[in-house]
């Protein structure tokens, strides 16, 4: 009886060779975007302790109630969690490492968060994100700040057709006067509830409005609006963000029922949506969070920040563009050789060539020449060095050209790179000349 072949865990997706590249140019296109407005990059573990996102996304969250994945450390009783998301273990580092005492911080990481859902496209139980926090800004300026970047990221990318919705949730107190109000209205229409509304009614009525159920979509309309308890601080607030919108010419609009489902926000919150991706079309969400480093234990600072969902992203990439990077992946150089003594010399000219700033595949496997050059035709190299015995022991390869009809032609060593360069970057060298 053969054993059963072991697979990913449901949910928790590999990434193979061809989609990893266009991974990889995503990254690199964030990173480079990050930079351009001053986000410095940190790393924070995978796992953190439980009570950290207890704390800090509310207990009484899909997120803290079903959805994380804990265990308690066999070694010394403590309750552990891989992070469901990034924000809390920023703030825990922030606070932790005593950053806030070198002034105000804009900080971004990227990594694999966990949360145990159903999976479905674009819902996995591990997913990517890139996080971008800041601590220690007051003003709205941050908050449209942070929102611009989104609208030059999906520039960047060359992405259309993603919209954004922002919304206000206000101060603590005013939340806690619409929270009175929306109990009240709840009650009047109890028997019209789910059963998740029913078990949030007095723990969270918030997100209660919230809710994906149609039938309760009536009954929320017409529940009270967090707007009409704001007071003059959040409305200015608010209309700041608005206004430096309109300078930076973003359209956007006001959804009064965009609470996003954790419990840290406050003030601002937004979301970008595309409606190419079906049921999953938040691609990137955040907001305010003004209270959360006082909830963690430390000096209450005001915070603002958002997540970008990577899966999502590349998603909506492929469907906008197919699989293919936009960028070529192909190596400049393909080494064939064969021979004891051309093994030898192309391991060694392989390595030249890559110092000299070539990307160079170099053959392995034997077979014959023949074959070989078929690999290095697939292989997408404009150029391939052919080393065979007797050009080693001469000190030389031949090169030739494959994608254009050149002839064949034998090179010293010495001189290799050289020709390999001008070959490769000679009309950008030349550009730079001039």
């Amino acid at each position: 009886m053969t054993s059963q072949t072991i697979q990913a865990v449901r949910g928790m997706n590999d990434i193979l060779p061809d989609e990893a590249e266009l991974w990889e140019e995503f990254d690199q296109v964030a990173r480079d975007w990050l930079r351009a407005y001053g986000y410095r990059p940190m790393r924070m573990p995978l796992v953190e302790p439980t009570p950290l996102f207890a704390r800090a996304i509310g207990a009484v969250t899909d997120i803290v109630e079903k959805e994380m994945y804990s265990f308690i450390d066999a070694l010394n009783g403590e309750a552990l969690t891989l992070r469901p998301e990034g924000t809390a273990s920023c703030a825990r580092a922030v606070l932790q490492h005593s950053l806030l005492h070198a002034g105000p911080q804009r900080l971004w990481y990227a990594g694999p968060m966990f949360r145990h859902e159903r999976p479905q496209k674009g819902r996995y139980r591990q997913f990517h994100q890139f996080g971008v926090e800041a601590f220690g800004y007051a003003g709205p300026d941050i908050d449209a700040e942070q929102i611009v970047m989104c609208a030059r990221l999906w520039e960047d990318l060359g992405l259309s057709g993603i919209r954004l919705e922002i919304n206000s949730l206000g101060s603590a107190e005013e939340r806690q006067r619409h929270r009175a109000e929306l109990i009240a209205y709840f009650e009047r229409h109890h028997a019209a509830l789910d059963a998740d509304a029913q078990r949030r009614l007095h723990a969270n009525p918030l997100r209660i409005l919230d809710s994906k159920n149609p039938h309760m979509q009536d009954l929320i309309e017409g529940a009270p609006r967090l707007m009409d308890f704001l007071g003059a601080d959040s409305l200015d607030h608010f209309k700041g963000v608005q206004t430096l919108l309109g300078e930076a010419g973003i359209p956007y609009r006001i959804n009064p029922r965009l609470v996003r489902g954790l419990d840290y926000y406050n003030l601002t919150v937004f979301e970008w949506i595309t409606d190419q991706l079906g049921a999953q079309g938040t691609v990137c969400a955040g907001g305010r969070y003004d209270g959360l480093l006082g909830q963690l234990g430390g000096k209450p600072a005001p915070a603002c920040g958002f997540a970008v969902g990577v899966e999502r992203l590349i998603a909506l990439l492929k469907e906008t563009f197919g699989d293919e990077p936009a960028r070529s992946t192909a190596p400049d150089v393909y080494v064939a050789h064969q021979g004891e003594l051309a093994a030898r010399t192309a391991f060694r000219v392989a390595d030249m060539l890559r110092e000299a700033g070539c990307d160079v595949l170099l053959h392995c496997g034997g077979g014959s020449f023949k074959s070989q050059m078929k690999r290095a035709d697939a292989s997408g190299a404009l150029l391939a060095v052919i080393i065979g015995d007797e050009e080693a022991r001469e000190d030389s390869a031949s090169l030739k050209p494959l994608r254009e009809d050149a002839p064949q032609r034998r090179v010293p060593l010495d001189a290799l790179a050289g020709e390999v360069g001008d070959y490769l970057f000679g009309d950008e060298q030349e550009r730079e000349g001039q």
